[in-house]
């Protein structure tokens, strides 16, 4: 779990040049300002899940009785 929160860094850093791209093409001016929210939520979540599923489970050991 030591790589879970540079992982999610660098997965917003490449959402932001994403984005900063898209801004200096023009297409952010013809998509309706929900839909760059309801996009963003998305990819905030998408990242959280992927830096999740990243870490390593911790094991714990098995107590027998």
């Amino acid at each position: 779990m030591r790589f879970i929160h540079l992982f999610l860094a660098g997965y917003f850093i490449v959402i932001v040049g994403i984005a900063m791209a898209l801004w200096q093409t023009g297409v952010l001016n013809h998509v309706a300002p929900i839909w760059m929210a309801i996009g963003a939520i998305v990819a905030i979540g998408l990242g959280m899940m992927l830096s999740v599923l990243s870490g390593k489970p911790a094991v714990s050991k098995e107590v027998r009785l």
